[in-house]
C-alpha cells in the first residue's frame, strides 16, 4: 500500500468514527485543565485529581450507555429514573433483610427488564424512540417512589458493609473501586463497539436502518440489546449511589439524562446515528467533570454550571449537525464502508 493509499485510509478511519473530533476535544480538555489550573492550583493536587475522577465515573457509565443509544440513532431518556429505581430498590431488598449481593442480583433483572421494554418499544412497535422512553422514565421513576412507600430508606446498615466496600470505600493499587469498575466497564464495551459483529450492527443500523436490515440485520434484537446495555450501565450507577450514601433515596438519578447525553454529544457521538466511538465519551465526561469541578472552584453557582454545560450541549448538537448536512458524500462512504463487506466479517 502507497503512503497516499495510507494517508486516505487514516483519514477515512478519522471521518467514519468521529476520531477527528475526539482529537479536537482532547485539546479543549488540556486547555481547560491550564486554565483552571492557573486560576486556581489546588486544581491539580491529587486529593483533588482524585475526587475528580471519582465524580466522573458515574458520567461516564451512564455516558456509555448512552452513547450505544445514540449511535443506533435512537435515544434513552429512561436513564436517570432507572438509576434512581435500582438505587431504590437495591436499598429497601437490604433494609428489609434481603443478602446484598440477592438484593444487587434482583436490581439487575428489574432494570434489564425496563431495557427490553424501552427496546420492543422502539424496534417492534415503532414507537418514537423519545415517546417510548420518555414513558418508561415515568415507570421507572414511579417505582422508585413506590417502592418504599413514598419514602427515602434507612440506611442499609453493617449488614451491607461488603457492598459498600466494593462500590465506594474499597481501593485496588490504591485506586478506588469506583475507578476501577468504569475503567473495566469501558474496555468491555469499547471492546463490543469496535471490535464485534454486534457494534459493526450499531453501526450499520444508525447509518441506515433500512439499508441494515437488506443485509439481513435483526434490527430488533440489535436495538433491544443496546437498550439493556444502557439500562445496565443505569443500574450499576443506581447501585453505586446506593453505596455512597448509604441508603436509597427517590430522586436519585434526577437529571442524569442530561449528562449522559453532554457526556455523548460533547464527545462526538452524533444525535444522528452511525457516528461516535467511546473514547470520545471518555473525554466528554471529562470535560462536564473539569467543568463542573473548575466552575465550583472558581465561586459559580449550580445554576450556573448547569447553564453553561447546556449551552456546549446545543453548540455540540449545532455543529454536528452542520457537518453532517454539509458532508452527504461521507455519510454514502460511511454506509458503504458499514454494509460492503466489512459488516459480514
Amino acid at each position: 500500500m502507497s503512503k497516499k493509499e495510507k494517508r486516505n485510509v487514516f483519514k477515512r478511519m478519522l471521518e467514519i468514527r468521529g476520531m477527528g473530533q475526539v482529537i479536537t476535544i482532547s485539546i479543549g480538555l488540556v486547555i481547560l485543565c491550564i486554565v483552571f489550573g492557573i486560576l486556581n492550583p489546588i486544581f491539580f493536587s491529587s486529593r483533588n485529581i482524585g475526587n475528580l475522577l471519582r465524580q466522573i465515573s458515574p458520567i461516564l457509565i451512564i455516558g456509555i450507555g448512552q452513547s450505544y443509544v445514540l449511535i443506533t440513532g435512537n435515544i434513552d431518556l429512561s436513564i436517570g429514573s432507572v438509576v434512581g429505581m435500582s438505587c431504590m430498590i437495591s436499598a429497601t431488598l437490604m433494609t428489609k433483610g434481603i443478602n446484598p449481593w440477592v438484593a444487587v442480583a434482583i436490581t439487575f433483572i428489574c432494570c434489564i427488564a425496563i431495557g427490553i421494554v424501552n427496546g420492543q418499544l422502539v424496534a417492534s412497535c415503532k414507537l418514537p424512540p423519545f415517546i417510548a422512553t420518555l414513558g418508561t422514565m415515568t415507570i421507572a421513576r414511579g417505582i422508585a417512589q413506590i417502592v418504599n412507600n413514598n419514602y427515602n430508606t434507612d440506611t442499609i446498615g453493617n449488614a451491607a458493609k461488603g457492598f459498600r466496600d466494593f462500590f465506594y470505600y474499597g481501593r485496588f493499587l490504591n485506586v478506588y473501586n469506583t475507578i476501577w469498575i468504569t475503567f473495566i466497564l469501558w474496555i468491555i464495551f469499547n471492546f463490543i463497539l469496535s471490535r464485534t459483529r454486534t457494534g459493526r450492527y450499531i453501526y450499520a443500523i444508525g447509518s441506515n436502518s433500512e439499508a441494515a436490515r437488506l443485509s439481513g440485520v435483526n434490527i430488533v434484537y440489535v436495538t433491544t440489546k443496546v437498550y439493556v446495555y444502557s439500562a445496565i450501565c443505569s443500574c450499576i450507577v443506581g447501585l453505586i449511589i446506593c453505596a455512597t450514601s448509604g441508603m436509597g433515596t427517590m430522586d436519585a438519578g434526577n437529571g442524569y439524562e442530561l449528562y449522559a447525553v453532554a457526556a455523548s454529544v460533547i464527545g462526538g457521538v452524533s444525535t444522528l446515528g452511525g457516528q461516535g466511538i467511546l473514547l470520545g465519551t471518555v473525554i466528554g465526561a471529562s470535560i462536564w467533570g473539569v467543568l463542573q469541578n473548575g466552575l465550583q472552584f472558581a465561586g459559580a453557582p449550580v445554576a450556573i454550571r448547569n447553564i453553561v454545560i447546556g449551552i456546549i450541549v446545543i453548540i455540540s448538537v449545532l455543529l454536528d449537525v452542520v457537518v453532517r448536512r454539509d458532508k452527504p458524500k461521507m455519510k454514502k462512504e460511511n454506509e458503504k464502508t458499514l454494509l460492503g463487506t466489512d459488516i459480514k466479517a
